[in-house]
């Protein structure tokens, strides 16, 4: 049985006792919130350098920051209830990437730059996926997407998905079968549980997030996935708490709320105190390691919390969406 954890002096979780009900939804709304304020106020941080289009430029340093803010904020407003103050500060962040991306005309020049990379499409996808478009980087994507070399473009079957998932958004034929795909992931070969580690972690929760389209369609999870990550998520998030990997333990309650049917609600009321207690005060949350909780405007460096932090905000929305009846959109469903 999973139950809550709090921390000790030191920071690590302490022995655990019960989960009480109704844990999660007490402390969600604040965690929502204040990861919001955090990257509101951090937002230049998220800014594009000037020369973000040369060669020396550290894509997961400058684009892929940006693209995650994009692609998070999406789902945080689509998940939150029109008029609150989550859904307006979303969708700002969401149009403040658009402006950097100059609406599209920067990732145009990318995709001329590296006509077969996938990374430019994925960063257009989030935006597209919001209702954002630029005419002229669809009409040159549409015949490269249609190309051989596209569909043979070899890389982790995770990471197709994500590309499947992108050209879904984007509105064109998928070139392949994400069942198929589906099939040659760690998650879809329903690994032995005992194998689960950093690395398998992350790509099961994309696989996930690939996969339902960040949580919108929460029907694309077969059968037999969803009963088995509702076994196992329980021991793979202690095990995350225990070794203070925060950032993996949000990404493994953004999966739990992305699942269809009822919500696992014991394993959020277990989870989301502690994640809650791991939340400076300023709203952000560090990747790994023992939280600070000592006053301070900055605890962690940008680049320590800045995901993590998105992170909570992308699982908090979509915790509350699960856990709450008719107080927000519905989710998507669809059938295979």
């Amino acid at each position: 049985m999973t139950a809550t954890a709090t921390q000790d002096p030191r920071g690590r979780p302490a022995p655990r006792g019960p989960a009480s009900p109704g844990a999660a939804l007490a402390v969600l709304p604040h965690v929502l919130r204040g990861a919001l304020a955090w990257t509101e106020a951090h937002r230049a941080e998220f800014a594009l350098p000037d020369d973000v289009l040369e060669p020396h430029t550290q894509v997961n340093a400058t684009l892929k920051p940006l693209g995650e803010l994009a692609q998070l904020c999406s789902t945080v407003r689509a998940a939150t209830a029109p008029g609150t103050p989550e859904h307006e500060v979303a969708g700002d962040l969401v149009t403040y990437a658009w402006e950097q991306v100059s609406r599209g005309g920067l990732l145009l020049e990318l995709l001329r730059a590296e006509p077969f990379a996938a990374y430019p499409y994925e960063i257009y996808a989030a935006f597209a996926g919001y209702g954002l478009r630029h005419e002229g980087f669809e009409a040159l994507a549409r015949p490269l997407t249609a190309t051989r070399a596209w569909a043979h473009t070899e890389q982790h079957a995770n990471r197709q998905l994500g590309l499947i998932n992108s050209e879904r958004r984007v509105g064109v034929v998928t070139h392949t079968d994400a069942g198929g795909v589906l099939s040659r992931t760690w998650l879809g070969g329903l690994s032995e549980p005992w194998t689960f580690e950093g690395p398998s972690g992350y790509a099961l929760t994309h696989t996930v997030f690939h996969l339902t389209d960040w949580g919108r369609m929460p029907d694309r999870v077969p059968e037999k996935t969803d009963a088995y990550l509702r076994t196992w998520l329980p021991a793979w998030a202690d095990g995350c708490l225990e070794s203070g990997q925060w950032d993996l333990t949000g990404e493994l309650l953004a999966v739990a709320a992305s699942l269809p049917g009822p919500a696992p609600l014991e394993l959020l009321d277990a989870l989301w105190p502690v994640l809650a207690d791991v939340q400076h005060a300023t709203g952000c949350v560090p990747e790994t390691g023992v939280p600070v909780h000592e006053d301070a405007s900055d605890p962690y460096p940008f680049i320590d919390c800045y995901h993590s932090t998105l992170v909570t905000a992308f699982a908090a929305a979509l915790s509350l969406r699960s856990l709450t009846d008719g107080s927000g959109p519905s989710r998507e469903r669809h059938t295979p």
